[in-house]
Formats: structure tokens, C-alpha cells, sequence
């Protein structure tokens, strides 16, 4: 069932009916144990897979002292595929931060926990406590969250000390984000109790604390401050990748499942009869992507077909090519 709002994700189950048994049975292994197994996605240690309440729990114990980001998932709901995407973007962006995916239905002993209703969902734990949360498939936002975090940078821009950090990063083309905490005092106080460092500024790379002056002092002093701060990925780095996610890509409004434009419902007709393998991206989830292709690709109008990376154009390009029988053979890279 899907929820009324836009990006507001799908109704699980379970808030229509009592289906927790039902989800207990089908997820348990032959022998009637529950499989504990930890499962990576991909080749990148800090984006996982969490298939019990065991191994969930395990990995926000395992990653207390850094940023965890839950995506509670329904294999049924378009959207949630779209943005396990997206956090496998930010995956590579954020070395630090483990990112896992939890197919809601599957454990609902933590999705009845944390009053997980819809998919997708996401929760933001640090130290083992949820200190976030989004519901609804918003790009943007879940982007957002996930960066605050990284690169943070905590100082009293009044004083001295502040100052001087300010400066080494600025010189070592260091990018971050900063917090005034005089606008603060809530946040003032309460980071020198959870941080254990009494004192200000707060360097911190990825949710983990790095320290104050005197740290980053010596970072420069020994040439390990530019392996401590994440280099940024460029908006042309990142669309790059996108692009050359699969062989044919077709950024449009909407995805393979529900186009949400009449040009993308026409495309994907076509590439459908085509019966050549594609991936979509969804260029309203992600307002960067949507603006900065346009530049990229030096192409104004959406929906945009890439193969192996190179731009093919739009609708009208596209039905050329298949009114002249060459679409089969550009889709495959042979043109």
C-alpha cells in the first residue's frame, strides 16, 4: 500500500495488519535458526547488510564511536531500491560511516523497536542511540544527514585557538563544515561531556573526533593531516560514476517502476520493447544530479540515455533510432 505523500515511501505490512509471525517464518533459516550471517554489499566494508536483531545490534555496538546510517528497506517498494543507491554514493564519500541496509519485514523485532511504518526509512545512530531520523525517500536530506557529520568542525570563532585551526585547514584546502557554539550553550556543554574534551575548538572527521589545536597541530607537523580528512568527491566525480553505473543508464523523472512525466513514460516504452537491460536514476530525488548533468552533458531537457558512459540524447533522439532499426544496436554499444 502506498502512503499519500510524494516521497513518503510504502506502508509496510504490518501497519495494516499483525504480520510479525508471518515475517519471523519466512525469514528463518532450513534448520529453524535465524541466519546471523554478515552480509556485504559489494567490496566496501562500511556498507552492510543487517539479516537479524543479533547482527544489527552487533553492528551499532561494533561502530559506537562513529556515525551509523539504518535504511529500513522493502524489496516490494521502488523507491527504496533508488535509494540504497544513493547510500552506496555516499558509502564511497564517507569512509567512516557504516551504512545498513535492513529489509524491515525480514527483522521486525527492530523495526517494531523503532516504529518503522513505511519504506524507506532511515535512522542515525551514534554511540549506540538513535540520534536521527528520515522517513520517505528524500535524497537530498538523507544526503545532508549523512554529511553533517563528516568533516565536522566545532569552534569558538572568537577565540585564538579557533582562529589558528581555521587557518591550517583553510591552508591545506581542508573543506568542512563548522558550528558557531556560542549559539549554543545546550550544545556548548554537552559536547565537552560526550566527547571527553573539555575544550574548544573540536575537530572532527567523519563523526569521530580528531581533537583540538594541539592534534591538528601535530598532524601537519608528522604530513598526516591529509590522509586524516577525507578528500571531498566533486559533483563531476560523482556524476561520472553515476553515468558508468551500468552499461545503459537513463536519468528521467521517476524510475523503470512509475514514471512521473509523460517524456519518461514515452522513453521507457521504448526501451522496454527494446528488451535491452537498463538501470534508471531518479533525477528528482536528487536536485545536484539534476541540475549538474544539465552542464555536464550539455543537454538542458530530461529525460538524458547514456551508454557506456556517453551521452546518446533525449526522447526524440531516441525515437529516431528506433524508427531507422538502429536503437537495438546503439543500446549495445555497437554504434
Amino acid at each position: 500500500m502506498k502512503d499519500t505523500g510524494t516521497n513518503s515511501g510504502y506502508l509496510l505490512p504490518h501497519t495494516v495488519h499483525n504480520t510479525s509471525e508471518r515475517w519471523k517464518n519466512a525469514e528463518k533459516c532450513p534448520d529453524g535458526v535465524f541466519d546471523d550471517r554478515l552480509v556485504m554489499s559489494g567490496s566496501m566494508a562500511n556498507l552492510t547488510d543487517a539479516t537479524s536483531l543479533q547482527q544489527f545490534e552487533e553492528l551499532l555496538k561494533n561502530n559506537s564511536k562513529s556515525l551509523t546510517v539504518v535504511h529500513f528497506h522493502a524489496a516490494w517498494a521502488p523507491q527504496c531500491s533508488q535509494m540504497n543507491d544513493v547510500m552506496a554514493e555516499l558509502a564511497k564519500e564517507h569512509k567512516h560511516t557504516m551504512f545498513v541496509k535492513l529489509e524491515a519485514e525480514a527483522v521486525p523485532e527492530v523495526s517494531e523497536k523503532y516504529e518503522i511504518t513505511s519504506a524507506p526509512t532511515f535512522l542515525f545512530f551514534k554511540g549506540g542511540e538513535k540520534i536521527d531520523r528520515l522517513d520517505g525517500a528524500h535524497a537530498p536530506e538523507l544526503t545532508n544527514k549523512a554529511r553533517v557529520p563528516s568533516d565536522l568542525h566545532f569552534c569558538l570563532f572568537v577565540a585564538g585557538f579557533s582562529r589558528q585551526t581555521v587557518q591550517i585547514l583553510k591552508d591545506h584546502n581542508v573543506h568542512y563544515s563548522s558550528f558557531d557554539i556560542l549559539s549554543d550553550e545546550e550544545v556548548r556543554q554537552g559536547l565537552k561531556t560526550y566527547s571527553n574534551w573539555p575544550t574548544y575548538p573540536q575537530v572532527y572527521v567523519d563523526g569521530e573526533l580528531i581533537g583540538g589545536l594541539d592534534i591538528v597541530k601535530e598532524l601537519v607537523e608528522s604530513g598526516e593531516l591529509e590522509n586524516t580528512f577525507p578528500k571531498t568527491v566533486s559533483l563531476e566525480s560523482r556524476l561520472k560514476s553515476l553515468i558508468n553505473k551500468s552499461p545503459v543508464m537513463l536519468f528521467m523523472k521517476g524510475n523503470k517502476e512509475a514514471a512521473k512525466c509523460g517524456f519518461s513514460r514515452q522513453i521507457l516504452e521504448i526501451m522496454n520493447s527494446a528488451r535491452v537491460e537498463y538501470n534508471t536514476f531518479d533525477i528528482l530525488e536528487d536536485e545536484e544530479v539534476r541540475q549538474g548533468l544539465k552542464t555536464y552533458s550539455n543537454w538542458p531537457t530530461y529525460p538524458q540515455l547514456y551508454v557506456k558512459g556517453e551521452l546518446i540524447g533525449g526522447l526524440d533522439i531516441v525515437k529516431e533510432l528506433k524508427e531507422n532499426g538502429e536503437l537495438a544496436s546503439v543500446l549495445k554499444g555497437e554504434n
